[in-house]
């Protein structure tokens, strides 16, 4: 049996980013787990192009890399400084195609712990997903309840209304108020 590489689960979830409404990864961090230089990685990739649709992976543009930039607290400035282009975005299905071209031992285990983390984080989301419909369905009763209590309110104000206007009460009469 190989030995089990464990990523530490929020250092990973900490590297999956936001871009263009997709949850990306990019290729110096997944270097950085497979613990392989990130020119390997795109290696592989230019390599084997028919595996990486655009849906799966794509070079960020300037203006991604900039709004992305502002989002990551830190950077491997000397990865950085030294990139002649800009990175390339992995999204979940092109994280998992890498499997398929980074054959190392090292590489099928941090594939292995990847998917079980999407896969956590997935869970996760449904969950919420969930709890979401829960507190719609909350809400609505709630909104119910509010028109309910505003058609007591106007009632009560009718009913104040014609009070103050000298109109007949309503109620028992007291036998002692009648003998005054």
């Amino acid at each position: 049996m190989t030995n089990q590489i464990l990523l530490p689960e929020m250092d990973v979830v900490g590297k999956i980013y936001l871009v263009d409404h997709k949850k990306i990864m990019l290729d110096y961090d997944l270097a950085e787990f497979y613990k392989i230089p990130t020119k390997r990685i795109n290696e592989q990739v230019k390599r084997n192009k028919d595996r990486f649709p655009s849906d799966f992976m794509f070079q960020l543009n300037e203006k991604q890399w900039e709004i992305l930039r502002s989002q990551i607290a830190t950077t491997n400035s000397v990865e950085l400084n030294r990139r002649r282009n800009f990175p390339y975005a992995f999204t979940e299905h092109g994280v998992l195609m890498l499997s398929s071209v980074l054959t190392s031992p090292t590489a099928i285990q941090v594939n292995i712990e990847l998917v079980r983390i999407f896969t956590k984080m997935r869970d996760i989301l449904l969950s919420q997903s969930n709890l979401i419909d829960e507190l719609q369905k909350l809400k609505e009763k709630v909104n119910y309840q509010d028109d309910k209590m505003d058609g007591v309110i106007r009632y009560l104000k009718r009913y104040l209304d014609r009070e103050r206007k000298g109109m007949n009460k309503i109620g028992y009469i007291n036998k002692t108020e009648k003998a005054c």
